[in-house]
């Protein structure tokens, strides 16, 4: 992590703080969404079906909204998202602390949800304007390693205060959301809006973002690439079988993404187009499924499965993050960001309903399934790529890590 911060040093002060803002807002959010289900069951006594909703509604919020947040972040500039999302985090973290109605439990969960479609599409779309075309790639390989860092931790942190209480949890990550919006307030500069609120402007902004046919395929295409990372929460710790194992699962692709994103990066950045980046990772993506599938894996074969998901993950996730700044053309980044992430939000969806139907009927058949659809995914865009569809600038350079460090 040392190497990380060296390099994310090379940046202005505004890409450093949206890189400390991610690692907080995961680790926020880690410490405390993973032990929620058991708390509204088993510490509040709710049936299985209000633990459903309440954890559905956190979810189709921030899914359903990410079109919106990203339009007002265009709109209005986005220090103001990110900073208004993180407020509401706050209150509808703090909430969860003391509340025990169902209604007031969906109210919260409902806020931290639309808090995550506030800041989400906005910080994408500030770290890829604040860091520039030369810079794009770097900053994001930079930014999935904060991220990862905070996924990494926030599990940890939240198991340790959950042996005081679950309001302590809860009361904590309130208060790091609290800090982080005063920071962003008193810090962040502001990047001023890509229009005025004028109604021509919004017809605008909607027009040219949905009728972006190019950005729809690619992100049809990435779709598969989401409801592969997902099993790492899905079909793997259903096949690990115990809380060792599943946490073991998470370490290891932590580990991998801290200690080589940016070596990776910049091996990628050296040697590779964009377009052969995004294939390579998929491609990737896709083989990490093959060892679980090998008779007698057992737990070894999951471990590998999920070192070489972080490996494939590390490779795409800079250059997908520049290939839709690409494919806007610069314009109306952070809507595009947000329809993005809608469209493979219901990708994941759809994704962990046809997986739970495979695990159900047809058992360790569903690691076949997952390498086929990382490899349909990979030719898909490389079909786009072939064909001209994506933008046809070079993969900017990244620095080696010789001289990063």
């Amino acid at each position: 992590m040392i190497g990380v911060w060296r390099q994310a040093r090379g940046f202005d002060v505004a890409v450093r703080l949206l890189l400390v803002n991610q690692l907080t807002i995961n680790l926020g959010f880690y410490m405390l969404m993973p032990f929620l289900a058991e708390h509204l069951a088993g510490g509040l006594g709710l049936a299985a079906w209000a633990v459903g909703l309440v954890m559905g509604v956190r979810n189709l919020s921030q899914q359903g909204m990410f079109l919106v947040g990203g339009a007002l972040a265009d709109r209005f500039g986005f220090k103001p998202l990110i900073v208004a999302g993180c407020a509401l985090r706050t209150v509808g973290f703090g909430a969860l602390a003391f509340v025990e109605s169902l209604p007031m439990l969906i109210a919260a969960s409902l806020a931290t949800g639309l808090a995550g479609a506030l800041f989400n599409p906005a910080v994408r779309a500030y770290l890829a304007a604040e860091a520039g075309e030369e810079r794009r790639v770097e900053a994001f390989a930079l930014f999935n390693a904060f991220y990862q860092a905070g996924i990494l931790l926030g599990p940890l942190v939240g198991v340790a205060l959950l042996g005081v209480s679950f309001r302590l949890v809860c009361v904590v990550a309130a208060v790091l959301f609290a800090g982080l919006t005063v920071l962003q307030l008193g810090r962040l500069p502001v990047r001023e809006a890509a229009a005025v609120g004028s109604a021509a402007a919004e017809r605008g902004q909607f027009r040219t973002v949905l009728g972006n046919r190019t950005f729809w395929l690619f992100a049809a295409a990435m779709t598969g690439s989401y409801v592969l990372q997902f099993q790492v929460y899905l079909a793997l710790p259903l096949a690990a079988g115990s809380r060792w194992a599943t946490s073991a699962l998470f370490v290891v692709s932590g580990l991998v993404t801290l200690g080589g994103q940016l070596r990776i990066t910049a091996w990628c950045a050296a040697h590779w187009t964009r377009e052969r980046c995004l294939v390579a990772g998929l491609s990737l993506m896709g083989a990490a499924f093959v060892p679980p599938a090998l008779p007698g894996a057992g737990v070894a074969g999951l471990l590998l499965c999920a070192a070489v998901l972080a490996v494939g993950t590390a490779v795409l996730y800079p250059y997908e993050m520049d290939t839709i700044v690409a494919l806007s053309g610069g314009r109306w980044v952070a809507t595009h960001y947000g329809l993005y992430n809608t469209v493979c939000g219901i990708g994941i969806t759809l994704g962990n309903l046809g997986t739970g139907w495979l695990l159900g009927s047809y058992g360790q058949t569903v690691w076949p399934v997952f390498v086929v659809v990382g490899l349909g995914c990979a030719m898909a865009v490389g079909l786009l790529g072939r064909g001209g569809r994506l933008a046809p600038a070079p993969a900017p350079r990244v620095p080696r890590m010789a001289e990063a460090e």
